[in-house]
């Protein structure tokens, strides 16, 4: 009885450890899909992070403005496997980012592509079942 006990008790122990892992946020949860949005601006930041990368532009507003935008990415396992390398992008670089608006209305973004100013366009985000489908071109 006593060795059922601490197995169940281990067992449920590890269970709630790996909890954090399951709490994995959707896109619907921080992300409009019916709020598409394209920035162009300049890189001031990339962090090469789990469990999402982050790219961080300063966006130039018609009237002047510059507003830090942060855009989230997939994690680095996966840019590195759709081609990204640490230098694919630098500080200063410009660039065009496509993806979805922050639900929160912050300056949040994911990010579906970055394009670079030679025209390469790289992919950004993961395929998760509930981010909308790219339009056809």
């Amino acid at each position: 009885m006593r060795i059922r006990f601490l197995f169940l008790a281990g067992a449920a122990g590890l269970l709630l450890a790996a909890s954090p892992a399951l709490a994995h946020h959707s896109f619907a949860a921080e992300y409009d899909g019916n709020k598409p949005v394209t920035l162009k601006g300049k890189v001031t930041k990339v962090e090469w992070v789990n469990p999402h990368s982050w790219v961080r532009i300063d966006v130039t507003e018609p009237d002047g403005k510059v507003n830090n935008w942060s855009c989230e990415t997939a994690p680095p396992n996966i840019l590195y496997r759709q081609g990204w390398r640490r230098d694919s992008l630098k500080d200063g670089d410009e660039v065009t980012i496509e993806g979805f608006m922050a639900k929160d209305g912050t300056n949040t973004m994911t990010a579906r592509s970055v394009t670079l100013a030679n025209g390469k366009r790289m992919l950004a985000g993961s395929n998760a079942p509930d981010v909308p489908a790219e339009p056809k071109k």
